[in-house]
């Protein structure tokens, strides 16, 4: 038996990479539909040996489809979102609109399976946003040993977490550094090419962004409503991964060789912490790759029962394909999905 699934958003950087999921962990996939905007429609994307034509979102029928991949915009999520789950389609929803919504779970299947269970209250299932999951999946297994008390995050943040014609922006900027050609910033508020911005999304009245809320509000929802967090985001000028920098205190002593041992046992999670040089993940390591890298594991010697840690992982995979395709899988183990053709 196999499952009809809707890919929306298939045209965007993350659309077409949980097409590539899909087929790459053999999803039961028994019918596959790309849906984008009006302006996509007829464009052609891939799925496995298969080339999909795009169909138009705004009148795209969800009745008899099992679930929806979600990842067009959270204003467009919030119109169709509801619309799919309606027409009994489960969808999974990979924008920032439904996140806080104490009614829809937000998950990452490493840390709160559990929480699926809520999926029956509005048929719809929030990812955490890219930089939120990474960090998550790599303090949950300590935050089960010690309790964690207080983080504080930087974030190193790839170009393609703000789309294709992000990556773009980067690629003519770096380009036209080398021939002079003058630097024009369009989707970033100031040049990306060899240099740092400390901003991402819209500023909040308190000075923080947008981004920086989303971790502190999410992380809480997710592993503990208890968790002080305070985060500064950074774009860079990468094309594929997000990097953190965390400092994690904690409620009782957590030793960077405790850590190291438990972090080797935890699912979803890779160790790459040799003190040597290389000896560490990079965003160019993670890319591609499913885990979650954790590096530079040591004590904070100016606090107690306080680490540091480094953590890289593929945003557009971790951070928001695989784990909506995970999300999907665990809606089948547990039985919490059934097909709209079988029945």
């Amino acid at each position: 038996m196999g499952y009809r699934v809707v890919v929306v958003g298939a045209t965007g950087n993350v659309g077409r990479e949980m097409l590539s999921v899909l087929d790459e962990r053999k999803f039961e996939v028994s019918d596959i539909a790309a849906v984008a905007s009006s302006r996509s429609v007829g464009k052609e994307v891939s799925f496995g040996d298969h080339t999909l034509k795009v169909k138009a979102l705004d009148d795209f029928d969800f009745k008899g489809w099992d679930i929806g991949l979600f990842s067009p915009g959270a204003s467009v999520s919030a119109i169709h979102g509801p619309r799919a789950a309606a027409a009994g389609c489960v969808v999974i929803d990979n924008t920032s609109h439904f996140r806080m919504d104490p009614d829809i779970p937000l998950v990452v299947p490493e840390v709160n399976a559990d929480a699926v269970k809520m999926v029956t209250k509005r048929g719809i299932i929030a990812n955490p946003n890219c930089s939120t999951i990474q960090m998550v999946v790599a303090l949950k297994p300590l935050h089960d040993k010690a309790k964690i008390r207080r983080i504080v995050v930087s974030t190193y943040q790839s170009t393609s977490g703000a789309g294709n014609e992000a990556m773009d922006e980067l690629f003519s900027q770096t380009k036209g550094i080398y021939v002079n050609d003058p630097i024009e910033p369009k989707k970033f508020p100031k040049q990306i090419a060899f240099n740092v911005i400390p901003q991402i999304d819209k500023f909040l009245d308190d000075g923080y962004t947008k981004e920086e809320w989303k971790m502190e509000v999410e992380t809480k929802k997710i592993l503990d409503p208890k968790i002080l967090v305070t985060a500064t985001c950074v774009r860079v000028p990468t094309f594929i991964s997000h990097a953190e920098s965390i400092n994690v205190e904690f409620h009782s002593p957590m030793s960077a060789a405790d850590a190291r041992a438990i972090l080797r046992e935890a699912p979803g999670v890779m160790v790459l912490d040799e003190h040597e040089p290389g000896g560490y993940a990079t965003p160019v390591d993670a890319a591609g790759e499913s885990a979650t890298f954790v590096s530079r594991i040591r004590d904070d010697h100016t606090v107690e029962n306080g680490l540091n840690l480094w953590v890289v992982a593929d945003n557009l995979r971790k951070g928001a394909a695989l784990n909506a395709v995970q999300i999907a899988e665990l809606l089948v183990n547990r039985k919490l999905l059934k097909s709209q053709r079988a029945a």
